[in-house]
Parts: structure tokens; C-alpha cells; sequence
């Protein structure tokens, strides 16, 4: 699964890599980001690609009201296509979300470990989305939100956790995001594969508590032992 995330970069430098107008206001960097909260996706509509902000947690358009967001932060691969709550999504509404790490938890003896996976050469990890849009009939306005996709681990991932999101290499993106691609190439890319080289390190227990966001939730620790000491980073990785 992915329930946090960090996202560092501001949404200028975002639009730059993925050669997209900016048109969200920058939030700044985040470092635990939470479902319910807003985060920066990439859309594209029609000839326009955008960075824009949305809703963490896919309410769909039938939905009587916002609270089922609050579960739909994940949306797994292998049902994409039967669930009521995606497959309308999956077919038109598909975004990217750049991250700079996502945080997964393993079990130590007594222990919930965190661990925080970003990309090995520090690049955004750019992770398969699918997003909706839901009237709010109290404030009579459109909420746009989106999910994250997970499938099976692969290989880097397999000792941490029995789930991870979906990772779209860069020159995919442009299929991911065009809402006449061929669903039968878009599954292909919902299956583990070991492409994308991450970096897995343990982090403070600090990003347990939603409250807290700061850059101390992303600085890597010792591996065994010493859980206080901070590792050095990989370049650009943790800037």
C-alpha cells in the first residue's frame, strides 16, 4: 500500500520536468503527506498538461457524500477494472504523482520500522494515479481527488512490504496520461518490475504522527542498531 508520502519539490520545478504548466499554488515542501490532504498530481486534458493540486483519497462521482475519500486513497491494480469506484476512472481519468520518497513500515519484533523509497539517482518517483471529480452539494463546488494505484511488490521491495504503488517510467508518461491509450498496454504496466532503481532507508518514527512535517522524517538512519544516528545521504536525494 502507500498511505504517505514526501513531496519536496515546488511546483515549478515539477512542471519543468514534466513539461507542464504549473497551476497550483506551491504548498511548499511536504514531508508526510497524509490521504485527505492536498498534493501536487500531474493531468492532462485534451493537448494541455498541467501541475495541479488535488484531493488525497478518490471520492467518486456517485458518492453521497466526501467520507468514502478518506478509504480510497489506494486503488489496487487487479481490480481496477471491476471496481465501481476506479473503473470509470482507469478508462478516462488517469494522472501521474510525483513523489520524492514514499514511506512503508516493517514489522521489527515490537517495532513498526519505517522506511522511506525514493528513486537512487534522487529524480521524482513518479507513481500511476487515477482522479475524479465530486460535487460538493453543501458547498455547491467541484472536489477534485485522486488515488494512488498499488500492485505486488517487486524485488526491492518484496522484505518491506506484500504491496507497493505502481511506478511509471518517464518514457511512459505520456501513454498513462493519454485518455485514448489501449487498456491492454496500460494493464502491461501495472505488473512489478524491478526498472526503476530505488532507495530504501529507515527513518526516524517521527512520520508516524501526522502532525508532524518536517525535514527530520526524511533524514535516513542507521540500518542496525544505533536508530538516532542519522546515515549520510545519497546526493541530491534528501536536499
Amino acid at each position: 500500500m502507500c498511505g504517505r508520502f514526501a513531496q519536496q519539490r515546488p511546483a515549478s520545478e515539477l512542471a519543468e520536468i514534466f513539461a507542464a504548466e504549473p497551476l497550483a499554488d506551491d504548498p511548499g515542501p511536504r514531508f508526510n503527506v497524509a490521504p485527505t490532504d492536498e498534493a501536487l498530481v500531474v493531468v492532462q486534458r485534451e493537448e494541455r498538461r498541467a501541475i495541479t493540486a488535488y484531493r488525497w483519497g478518490l471520492i467518486p462521482h456517485w458518492a453521497e457524500n466526501a467520507k468514502v475519500g478518506s478509504r480510497m486513497f489506494n486503488a489496487r491494480a487487479e481490480t481496477l477494472t471491476s471496481s465501481p469506484a476506479f473503473r470509470d476512472a482507469f478508462v478516462r481519468k488517469r494522472c501521474l504523482v510525483p513523489v520524492d520518497g514514499f514511506y512503508e513500515w516493517k514489522r521489527e519484533g515490537t517495532v513498526r520500522q519505517p522506511f522511506l523509497i525514493g528513486r537512487a539517482d534522487g529524480l521524482p518517483l513518479t507513481l500511476a494515479g487515477l482522479w475524479s471529480g465530486w460535487r460538493d452539494p453543501v458547498a455547491d463546488r467541484v472536489v477534485r481527488t485522486f488515488t494512488i494505484i498499488t500492485s505486488g511488490p517487486n524485488d526491492q521491495m518484496v522484505d518491506i512490504h506484500n504491496r507497493m504503488p505502481v511506478v511509471v517510467p518517464e518514457e511512459l508518461w505520456p501513454m498513462w496520461l493519454d485518455p485514448l491509450a489501449d487498456r491492454s498496454e496500460l494493464r502491461a504496466l501495472l505488473e512489478p518490475n524491478d526498472d526503476t532503481a530505488l532507495l530504501i532507508r529507515p527513518v526516524s518514527r517521527l512520520v508516524n504522527d501526522v502532525r508532524n512535517d518536517g525535514p527530520e522524517l526524511v533524514e535516513p538512519m542507521a540500518a542496525d542498531g544505533d536508530r538516532g544516528r542519522p546515515m549520510p545521504a545519497a546526493p541530491g536525494f534528501f536536499d
